[in-house]
């Protein structure tokens, strides 16, 4: 694909049956029935979300499951859209199609919302095949004798499989080619296309095959179900381990003590900032928000908002706490290292790393504090402020991209 392309290859996953066979009624659509402990589709959604070459998604969902969609598979960021989609999945994909249309992507991948197994070489493969007027479609050799039966059931013949392909998603295309002969085919009523590739054949664009992938399952039967979970469960052996890094500084004021980690220490001096100035916590609440994607601490606590004028530190890293947690992390370790001449750390150590393992929730073993000095070098040797490096480690559910 040319690379003038990056971020114009739009994505319609569509996800808007009521597909039971993966289980009795109560279950409800399988694309939110939970491997690995999340959705299918939501699984299926990241693979998209974590490509580079991916720009626009939208996920065509049923009217029933705005709920349980959001719920289940969100909050996603701006460039991710839901739609509702049709009576047929030809009706749905339309839908995702024309939602798509404002973005104005070059190209167009269209994959069903119950294969989360698809990997980034796979999507390469099908973006690179896919031309100015050519689709792209990966597809597997059928390796199982095939039969042509009867109604009551008899064997009316073997039919040769040279030459047939299984087809699976993504399937891909230019986009206003495959929009248009989408467009035709309902205003010509012609809705019984099992496939995206089917349309376009019809329509006249020319579709190439390209190497599919025997992990890419579409997960149909309660046994799919089975067989993914336990896909997902060998893959626990690459956690997604999450490290993340702050750094803060504050100068010197007149006062009589300082705030570090949490503890007020006795000294001649204080440091100057819109809260208690804490420098510690305020590098450790940049170290958390770093896991999840979170920004700094300034976007969560502004300096210009008055009501955080004085407050304590600990609020700032509670608040990134509860927001590693919501994500479903589990905070693994956190150092903090403060810098400066003066006053001594050590008589304090002990209790602020008791300070910080309470604001963690994790026990005082996982939580380190040191502290050098400058060498008598730059501001802080100068005795000019404090500085703090801090480092996070966070453990979140579900795979490491690939």
């Amino acid at each position: 694909m040319n690379p003038e392309l990056q971020g114009k290859v739009g994505v319609v996953i569509v996800a808007a049956g009521r597909g039971e066979r993966a289980g009795g009624p109560g279950g409800g659509p399988k694309q939110y029935r939970s491997i690995g402990g999340r959705a299918i589709l939501d699984l299926t959604i990241e693979r998209f979300v974590n490509h580079p070459r991916i720009g626009p998604i939208v996920v065509v969902i049923h009217a029933d499951d705005e709920e349980l969609f959001h719920t289940t598979c969100g909050p996603r960021n701006d460039r991710i859209g839901c739609v509702i989609g049709g009576m047929t999945r030809q009706a749905s994909t339309l839908a995702g199609l024309e939602w798509l249309e404002r973005h104005e992507p070059e190209i167009v991948l269209i994959h069903d919302g119950v294969r989360p197994f698809i990997d980034a070489s796979l999507l390469d493969r099908v973006v690179d095949s896919i031309g100015p007027a050519q689709g792209a479609v990966p597809a597997l050799p059928v390796s199982d004798t095939l039969k042509r039966v009867t109604p009551d059931g008899l064997v009316a013949e073997t039919v040769p499989r040279g030459n047939l392909f299984a087809a699976q998603t993504p399937q891909g295309f230019p986009y206003d080619a495959i929009l248009e002969a989408h467009r035709r085919a309902a205003s010509e009523g012609r809705d019984l296309f099992t496939d995206d590739a089917a349309i376009a054949e019809w329509a006249g664009i020319t579709v190439r095959t390209v190497e599919g992938s025997t992990d890419n399952l579409k997960i149909t039967w309660p046994e799919d179900l089975a067989m993914a979970d336990e896909r997902l469960a060998e893959r626990r052996f690459f956690p997604d381990v999450r490290t993340g890094n702050g750094y803060d500084v504050h100068s010197f004021e007149a006062g009589d003590q300082v705030t570090l980690c949490g503890i007020a220490i006795p000294y001649r001096r204080r440091l100057s900032g819109h809260s208690d100035a804490d420098v510690g916590l305020h590098a450790l609440t940049d170290a958390l928000l770093a896991t999840c994607g979170g920004g700094d601490i300034g976007v969560h606590f502004p300096p210009s908002d008055s009501q955080w004028k004085g407050a304590a530190s600990t609020i700032f890293v509670e608040h990134a706490v509860r927001l590693v947690r919501e994500k479903g992390g589990r905070i693994a370790n956190a150092d903090v290292t403060l810098i400066c001449e003066a006053p001594r750390i050590a008589p304090h150590r002990d209790a602020m790393t008791s300070k910080m393992a309470a604001m963690l929730g994790i026990e005082h073993t996982r939580v380190s504090v040191k502290a050098t000095t400058n060498e008598r070098l730059g501001f802080i040797g100068r005795e000019e402020g404090i500085a703090a490096i801090a480092t996070a480690t966070v453990v979140y559910p579900g795979d490491l991209p690939e």
